[in-house]
């Protein structure tokens, strides 16, 4: 991820505006994902019937790289790391590059200046692969620590 000429990639209140003003889209974003990490951990997804089965899971009994995501969220919540991270490790690592990249995005429009995400196709193959991979690995019988 670098910073790169080019259209803002978040929503960038005009220039002239109070700082107040410039925080409010990141503000919101924090909201949004508080309220649904809010209602993930009060609607425990570890009792049946709350929420749909992952069809991946369902149809071809393997797990996506997504399977246990709601229950990481749930431990998350509730600040269970080990359970988090016993659900799904990668989510896990995603909440904490979710927090970098919004702090780093609020600091910028705090200070006026609108954040840049330049991911090249190299950057989304290197995602894909890591899903990928994350995926095989959680599905063969010595990666059974990485399935939820």
């Amino acid at each position: 991820m670098t910073a790169a000429p080019g259209p803002p990639a978040f929503p960038r209140a005009p220039s002239g505006t109070s700082r107040l003003r410039r925080v409010a889209v990141p503000a919101g974003v924090l909201a949004a994902v508080v309220g649904a990490f809010g209602y993930v951990a009060t609607v425990d997804p570890n009792e049946p019937g709350h929420y749909p089965v992952c069809p991946m899971l369902r149809f071809a009994g393997i797990y996506c790289p997504g399977c246990g995501g709601l229950r990481s969220a749930h431990a998350f919540a509730h600040g269970d790391l080990a359970a988090a991270f016993g659900a799904n490790a990668l989510a896990v690592v995603g909440y904490g590059l979710f927090a970098v990249l919004w702090t780093v995005w609020l600091v910028r429009e705090a200070r006026g200046r609108p954040l840049r995400v330049a991911l090249r196709p190299v950057h989304w193959w290197a995602i894909g692969a890591v899903l990928l991979i994350f995926t095989v690995v959680r599905n063969l019988p010595f990666g059974s620590a990485l399935a939820p």
